[in-house]
Parts: C-alpha cells; structure tokens; sequence
C-alpha cells in the first residue's frame, strides 16, 4: 500500500498523490525517509528539501523553508511556511540569492544572512544544482 502525500503551503497544495517514499530533513533530527507502515511521527523541517518518490517511478522535489512533517497511517502531510516544485525554481535567482547571502555573511550579518544562504541552497538542491 503507498503513502498518501500532501505537500502544502500557505498559498496552495503544492502536490497530493501517492508515494513510495519520503525523504526530508528535520530540525536537529537530520535527514529521515518515511515508508509505509512508519510509525507515528511528527518533526519540525529544515530549510531543505523533500523528495517525494512517486509509485510508478520517478521523483518529486521541492525546496521546502520550514515548517512541519506528520506522518501516521500511511499519510505523510508536510505544511511549509513557504514550499516550492524544482520545477518552479528560477536557478539564477537562487544563484543570485546565494551569492547575497554569502557575502553579506563574510561581512558578519549572521542570522538572516544564514537563513537566506538555507533557502538559497534548499532552492539550488531541489534543482540538481551544485551547492557551493
């Protein structure tokens, strides 16, 4: 039996369909791969990506900016602040967000400069992009 899969944000369901597998990184807990029959679970996300394994083959990706994964009875539901389809991705924004992002932390703004490098980087992953 496959997972029932919600990817959603504020705006719109970003995709609903069955998967093999979910993989996503949580906060402080690492990357995590959700099959079916896992048990019982609920984490706050990282600024990464998910990967979502489609039944019937191939791939979903998305850069998601936090928020939250629960899982239970083969439903994995993930609610992000703000979630976006590699697909959707503009690799030269990222790209141009990632530079920003690393000068302004050479230049010792930290906090937001170290979130927006996260994004960027969740954003250039969720692409195939290198991340330098």
């Amino acid at each position: 039996m496959p997972l029932q899969v919600e990817l959603v944000s504020p705006e719109r369901t970003l995709f609903s369909g069955e998967a093999d597998m979910v993989r996503a990184r949580t906060v402080g807990g690492g990357d995590i791969a959700f099959l079916p029959g896992h048990a019982p679970f609920i984490g706050a996300l990282a600024a990464w990506t998910v990967d979502i394994t489609l039944t019937g083959g191939g791939h979903e990706l998305a850069a998601v900016h936090g928020g939250f994964v629960e899982v239970g009875h083969d439903r994995v539901k993930i609610l992000s602040d703000l979630a976006e389809l590699a697909s959707t991705i503009d690799v030269e924004r990222a790209r141009r967000a990632q530079e920003r992002a690393e000068a302004a932390i050479r230049l010792g703004e930290d906090v937001e400069a170290e979130a927006a490098l996260a994004r960027a980087n969740a954003r250039l992953t969720a692409t195939g992009q290198t991340v330098g």
